[in-house]
């Protein structure tokens, strides 16, 4: 074995010798140095379903570093549950905990010194913080993926957290009674786990599995399910042989594994925030992608998954179906994955779905053949427009008619909005338009669940249309546009839009566009005044400071 950073930085010497004293005090042995010291970054926490299953996977991973040579050293990670956050101030905090999670993960493993570690996450932006803190660490590491949940039940119907914000809109809009309603609230989360659709969470686990940086199947196993604990501790053992063979991140995660990933994305039909974290994480790689990129693989990629929240079913659905392999096997055989690609298993992907069934089961109508996908192309569309000219993130699954053009209703938060659609002021044919919102105004790209989820439930998802320079939910669909960018706080032209514009948004020709004259946009200019900041302390603050924009990930590190 290669001589392990640890070892070489705590045995140089007598002056090394307090260094080994500290890990005397932990129950360390003579012949543990030798051994390679590996991070369990444990993202377990009572605070939200998603992370509350994560402990006895990170004692799982523990047993397995053990089990194979190895020395286990837990640290801690925060999350914000975005479920919880929805509608609030505090949902200002969800993208912000991507980057302290990333800083986390970065500052444990760089500060000791690790060999390698094991991410272990849940809710939305642990997934995206987890990866960005391995590839900027750059030492051997896997990402163990808390599981998804089981799904509620009430009535017959499978229920799941965006049951209940669809139930506000039905319920306000007298479409439901305050029984079904309370009884949906209380039902459509029934235990632990990260939401159970093709949202955020299990998205970005899907990717990552497709990236090579997570083992295969893992990505939508249920957290109650003794096959999630069995696989975090094989993803351990995985780990510490790539320990043994020098295996990083980096050498992983190249512009083709990205390729892979996003044609994942785009076959399950996932959600919108793939692409701001993907550009995020490619920036940590040190990987050339722009969002044209999503709009590339997007144009040659069929979405073959049925999967909520356009479609019928959930991750549990999608993992007895066959999974994330089955998806890109069919993927493989079609031409639309780089077979060559390493993953941490050592193996190449051709290699690791060798066993896989070229097509799909009969007997199940979660994953399509690719000659008769849901769409022949993927689901997440990169707009540009004078709207937009930086590019934005549209989602057109589900939509009969994805273009719309109409007079525009303007505010400058979501609490605003979302008064209006629950008041009826807002009716067929309206384009609302939510500012102020982005990664530097907002602060924090704050996700718009709540709004789309009363529109969707008043039965206005496919005739309103919303745009914002926020984000949204991976529970969100309908007519909406998302990370517009420049954003509003920045002098983009959505600032500028006033009460009644018209504007058009046409997913088939890729265009946002507000039709108004640059003459008069030119006028409008010359009156506008950026907003006083939100925030002038604290993480928030730092935050709105040093955001890049939407249309390269809001990251905080972009510097040239």
């Amino acid at each position: 074995m290669k001589i392990n950073r640890r070892s070489a930085n705590i045995t140089e010497g007598t002056a090394r010798a307090p260094n080994r004293s500290m890990y005397y005090a932990l129950g360390y042995e003579e012949g543990d140095f030798k051994k390679p010291m590996v991070g369990v970054a444990n993202g377990h926490s009572t605070i939200t379903p998603c992370n509350s299953g994560l402990q006895k996977l990170a004692d799982a991973a523990v047993e397995g570093i053990e089990a194979a040579g190895g020395n286990a050293q837990i640290f801690g990670t925060p999350t914000i549950s975005d479920g919880m956050a929805m509608g609030t101030e505090g949902m200002k905090y969800s993208l912000v905990s991507r980057e302290v999670i990333a800083d986390c993960i970065e500052t444990c493993v760089g500060g000791q010194w690790m060999d390698g570690v094991v991410v272990v996450g849940g809710c939305d932006k642990n997934m995206p913080g987890g990866m960005m803190g391995m590839l900027r660490a750059n030492v051997p590491a896997i990402y163990v993926y808390g599981g998804t949940i089981l799904p509620g039940h009430y009535k017959g119907q499978d229920l799941n957290i965006v049951s209940v914000f669809e139930a506000v809109g039905q319920f306000s809009a007298g479409k439901m009674s305050e029984e079904d309603f309370c009884q949906i609230e209380r039902r459509a989360i029934p235990g632990p786990g990260s939401c159970g659709g093709m949202y955020t969470a299990n998205t970005m686990s899907s990717a990552f599995e497709a990236l090579g940086l997570s083992l295969p199947y893992s990505s939508t196993m249920a957290n109650p399910h003794d096959e999630k604990m069995n696989s975090a501790k094989e993803s351990a053992r995985v780990l510490v042989e790539a320990i043994k063979k020098d295996l990083k991140p980096r050498d992983i995660v190249t512009k083709q594994a990205i390729e892979n990933a996003v044609a994942v994305i785009m076959a399950t039909g996932g959600s919108t925030n793939a692409v701001l974290h993907f550009l995020a994480i490619a920036h940590a790689a040190g990987v050339e992608w722009t969002i044209d990129d999503f709009e590339r693989v997007r144009q040659r990629t069929p979405v073959l998954c049925d999967l909520k929240p356009s479609g019928r079913y959930l991750a549990v659905d999608l993992h007895r179906a066959g999974g994330i392999p089955q998806v890109m096997k069919v993927l493989l055989k079609a031409g639309l994955l780089h077979g060559d690609c390493m993953t941490i298993t050592g193996k190449t992907i051709a290699e690791s779905l060798a066993e896989v069934p070229d097509v799909p089961r009969a007997d199940q109508d979660v994953i399509r053949t690719i000659d008769k996908p849901m769409y022949a192309q993927g689901h997440l569309a990169i707009l540009r427009g004078n709207l937009s000219p930086e590019g934005c993130v549209a989602k057109i699954t589900g939509l009969k008619n994805p273009t719309i053009t109409g007079p525009a209703r303007v505010f400058d938060d979501e609490q605003s909005a979302l008064a209006a659609i629950m008041a009826n002021k807002i009716v067929a044919g309206d384009v609302m338009v939510l500012r102020y919102l982005g990664p530097k105004g907002g602060p924090g790209m704050p996700e718009m669940l709540a709004p789309t989820g009363a529109l969707i439930g008043q039965g206005l998802g496919e005739s309103v249309g919303l745009v914002t320079d926020g984000r949204f939910s991976g529970g969100t669909w309908g007519m909406v546009v998302g990370h517009v960018a420049p954003e509003a706080y920045e002098g983009g032209n959505i600032a500028l839009v006033n009460e009644g514009d018209s504007i058009t948004i046409d997913a088939r020709t890729l265009t946002l566009q507000l039709n108004v004259s640059d003459e008069e946009l030119a006028k409008r200019r010359q009156s506008w005044k950026r907003p006083s900041p939100r925030y002038t302390r604290g993480v928030l603050a730092k935050f709105a400071m040093n955001a890049s924009s939407a249309s390269s990930g809001a990251v905080l590190d972009k510097f040239d």
